[in-house]
């Protein structure tokens, strides 16, 4: 099992995320520079917080155009399973590997505080720890994490249970106060069409170790190095193995 990180002119959460990766889950992880489409045999990729290529134009406008992100959405069509947080949800979107958009905060600020996250779904590679409600406590960092579609869109999203978390106060009540930003339905993370795909605005890897005020987030981490291991158990070389 090995992750790769993304790393784009701008990101400035990667070595956060490689650190939750290497020092938490203790898992093999390297970094990706966005100028190359190799993606070194990785298992999962991870498309961190940040500004990159300085949000020019619009967030993640300009690294949806980047060598790797061509490499990503070839492994995403395979089945590969892909993370984008933040800044990460945002060049995701752009590069058409989501649907919606982010947009600029309802209050036009930029806000940085922890939030309450109603979990929608365990039915996903990022959510297999989790139970169906739960309520986790993680950071949001953002200007433009203001989540919009269409009406068919979001039907879609509703009817295939594709979205993954809303925002939600501590008790997991859904609730115009509860939503920092204005997104619509309160969402803060959805899934492509295939499940393999999750963008999320709040930073599960601000959250994985209890002096950064939760761990929350590293839940989604182990639910991903969860559903990798058992990916691997199933595969025919392993079952191979394993009926000698």
């Amino acid at each position: 099992m090995k992750f790769g990180v993304l790393v784009f002119p701008g990101s400035n959460c990667d070595h956060d995320t490689y650190n939750v990766i290497s020092e938490i889950a203790k898992q093999p992880v390297t970094m990706l520079w966005h100028d190359s489409p190799n993606l070194e045999n990785c298992d999962a990729i991870l498309v961190p917080g940040g500004f990159a290529y300085g949000d020019y134009l619009r967030t993640g406008a300009i690294a949806r155009f980047s060598p790797v992100m061509q490499s990503v959405k070839k492994f995403a069509a395979d089945g590969g399973v892909v993370l984008g947080i933040c800044n990460g949800f945002q060049i995701l979107t752009e590069a058409g590997l989501l649907p919606g958009a982010l947009m600029r905060n309802a209050g036009l600020k930029y806000i940085c505080r922890q939030v309450y996250l109603r979990t929608e779904t365990t039915n996903t590679p990022f959510t297999g720890t989790l139970k169906k409600g739960e309520v986790l406590k993680i950071p949001i960092g953002h200007m433009d994490g203001n989540y919009v579609c269409d009406a068919e869109t979001l039907a879609a999203l509703e009817r295939d249970d594709r979205i993954v978390f809303r925002y939600s106060t501590a008790q997991g009540e859904i609730s115009p106060e509860a939503n920092p930003n204005g997104s619509l339905g309160n969402i803060a993370g959805i899934l492509n069409e295939g499940r393999n795909v999750l963008g999320m605005m709040p930073h599960p890897d601000r959250s994985s170790e209890s002096l950064l005020g939760s761990a929350d987030g590293y839940r989604i981490f182990a639910s991903m190095v969860l559903a990798l291991q058992q990916n691997e158990s199933r595969s025919p070389a392993v079952q191979e193995v394993a009926a000698r």
